[in-house]
């Protein structure tokens, strides 16, 4: 038996929606409805939600959007969206950070910034929140979550927080191997101090060299393919251009001019038209190379 919505909107009025609309939700502005959006306020809201569900719907996290594609048709699930509570941000000791799982990249390496932190200059460059970036193992310029990683908090979906150490987690490129079953509430990250004058000077660096090669601005959702590892020496654009034709476009899904590992929407693609563009280019780049592309982007349908 699935859950009981009534009960839920009278438990959850305020933050509780139904059907409710995706689209603007997600940095590709592409998406249906989802039979049931849930807004977070804290924990102890987030630990009644979970008991009263008891597991028996399919649970989907959004975060920033960044690196989402979400399926036109109605998600027959619960997403939730953590508010403010896992928003904050506070320093433990001399080099710990404390950040919550919603809390932008972004914010976070501005905060370690204010504190004298180096080791979070990379996040100024990558999209999307803590608890994203640590479930993928997000990453730029040889700089990856687990290098700062100490330990996460989360809650399972029967409404139990646990707290795994940093070396528990078997990280892999662009992979956590985390339980789907978690939902992460918060992280304990490490840095070491250095002076803010050097911090800046790399940040300013890192944006600018991801400004010349990547499309800012625009309906995209960053790589949308994982770098193969073991099966070419090669980087995935590499693979892309020498096997499809970069102007292929499926109704307003294209491939951007400045990078071809990132899809853009133009204007009013669906779904499928980005579904489609994905399926065209990873079965062009395996018949012509051999290689099989893995995304990067998270595909929910």
């Amino acid at each position: 038996m699935k859950t009981n919505l009534k009960e839920l909107s009278e438990e959850f009025s305020k933050n509780l929606k139904l059907d409710y609309d995706l689209k603007k939700k997600n940095w590709f502005n592409i998406g249906g409805k989802a039979k049931i959006f849930f807004k977070a306020e804290n924990l102890k809201d987030l630990i009644k939600f979970l008991k009263i569900i008891e597991n028996k719907e399919n649970i989907f996290v959004l975060g920033g959007g960044s690196n989402t594609l979400i399926t036109d048709d109605k998600y027959d699930g619960v997403v939730i969206k953590l508010a403010n509570n896992f928003n904050n941000l506070s320093v433990l000791s001399d080099d710990i950070i404390i950040a919550g799982s919603s809390v932008s990249d972004k914010a976070l390496s501005e905060f370690a910034l204010e504190n004298s932190l180096g080791g979070f200059e990379f996040l100024s460059c990558i999209p999307g929140t803590v608890g994203g970036g640590i479930k993928m193992n997000a990453g730029c310029f040889n700089r990856e979550f687990k290098d700062i990683l100490i330990s996460v908090q989360a809650v399972t979906k029967i409404g139990q927080v646990v707290t795994i150490p940093a070396k528990e987690i078997n990280f892999k490129y662009r992979d956590s191997g985390i339980s789907e079953d978690l939902i992460f509430l918060s992280a304990s990250l490490k840095g070491f101090k250095k002076e803010k004058q050097l911090i800046q000077k790399e940040m300013s660096f890192l944006k600018e060299r991801k400004e010349k090669v990547q499309p800012t601005r625009i309906k995209t959702s960053g790589s949308t393919f994982k770098n193969p590892l073991d099966q070419s020496k090669k980087k995935v654009w590499e693979l892309i251009k020498e096997s499809v034709p970069l102007d292929i476009s499926f109704g307003d899904a294209y491939i951007s001019e400045k990078h071809c590992n990132f899809f853009v929407n133009k204007g009013n693609a669906k779904f499928k038209d980005m579904k489609n563009l994905i399926d065209y280019v990873s079965k062009n780049v395996f018949e012509k190379t051999g290689v099989k592309l893995e995304t990067e982007i998270k595909i929910l349908e």
